[in-house]
């Protein structure tokens, strides 16, 4: 086995997170083993283990989609997860005790290592298929929204703040590796409330990556070496409403977005920038939100024909799950999505 970090010399014959899908089918990825759920631990993080899940039937619901339209990913594999990850570090997922820190669920701890594996991390690894996933499709649909999946506290050897796998990272090494014809540079548009302090470690020396993070500087993880990475970098304030926020946003992705010229968006949607959550503690509203994805499908899809990805990465209250299916029922309205 080659350097995890060194995608220029892996060889895989196939990627079997890869797969083709139908023509009715939209590129909208999610499976019942995004959920998290174990003796109720998961109600001991703020983190709405089953919001994947709650969206999916919202969309269902709004007869958006069906059950045959979506499309169900293949768990990454410890294969799939060397590519990025040490083994140094998937090692360590073997003990509970750092499955715990990683997810900050201290009696996680105290479970058999079994047990976490299949109701903690297996989600997850599902999860992180889903967004490898979704870079495939996006090339093929021009777009892809995967139902989970934006760990961006993650890195190729340590894990965070819910994230334990680097699946933003995986998707874009994956898409250097088999579409090297066509994607030389890709753009990551992180605009969860926290700073993507995993991607930026990983991409820290990459040319071929751009990173725009828009994030709260005065909550976690203020990790001053991996600010370093970001090349359009926009911090906010405590409180930051719906005006500043998206009149920000605005101009820094128009700007970053002309400068790079980017072959594919990889857009980590977090919606904990939603008013009342007490971790990404902005004020932006739900109306907020839906015009913030609004605007980032618009200027990449209609105004520049580039490729999007987007994963729904954080959010920390029951009513987020109903935020984020209101706004891709706006982007189909908007017909920047559709099934064609």
């Amino acid at each position: 086995m080659t350097s995890p970090s060194d995608d220029t010399l892996v060889q895989f014959p196939k990627n079997t997170l890869y797969k083709d899908i139908a023509s009715h089918q939209w590129p909208i990825i999610y499976c019942k083993n995004y959920n998290i759920g174990f003796l109720r631990l998961e109600k001991l993080h703020p983190f709405d283990s089953s919001k994947w899940g709650s969206i999916i039937n919202y969309l269902r619901d709004a007869n958006m989609i069906t059950n045959d339209t979506i499309i169900r990913p293949n768990e990454a594999t410890e294969e799939h997860l060397r590519l990025v990850h040490t083994q140094r570090y998937l090692s360590s997922l073997k003990w509970s005790l750092q499955v715990a820190r990683v997810l900050e669920v201290a009696p996680i701890a105290m479970l058999p290592n079994f047990i976490v594996q299949w109701r903690v991390l297996k989600p997850l690894r599902y999860q992180t298929g889903g967004t490898i996933l979704a870079g495939k499709l996006a090339l093929e649909r021009g777009w892809a929204i995967n139902i989970g999946g934006g760990f961006h506290h993650c890195s190729s050897d340590s894990g965070g703040g819910f994230c334990a796998y680097a699946d933003l990272t995986l998707l874009i090494k994956n898409l250097f590796i088999y579409y090297s014809d066509r994607i030389k540079k890709v753009l990551i548009v992180d605009l969860d409330a926290h700073q993507g302090n995993g991607h930026e470690h990983d991409f820290m020396n990459d040319e071929r990556v751009f990173i725009m993070d828009m994030y709260n500087r005065q909550i976690y993880p203020r990790d001053q070496h991996a600010k370093t990475a970001i090349k359009c970098k926009i911090e906010l304030m405590n409180h930051t409403d719906d005006k500043t926020y998206l009149r920000l946003l605005h101009i820094n992705l128009e700007k970053s977005l002309k400068a790079f010229q980017p072959d594919i968006v990889v857009y980590n949607a977090g919606t904990d920038i939603l008013e009342g959550d007490l971790l990404g503690n902005l004020d932006i509203t739900p109306e907020g939100v839906i015009i913030r994805d609004e605007i980032v499908f618009s200027k990449c899809i209609r105004e520049r024909n580039i490729p999007i990805v987007m994963c729904t990465s954080g959010g920390y209250q029951r009513t987020n799950a109903r935020v984020i299916a209101d706004s891709i029922l706006n982007l189909n309205r908007k017909k920047l999505i559709s099934c064609e």
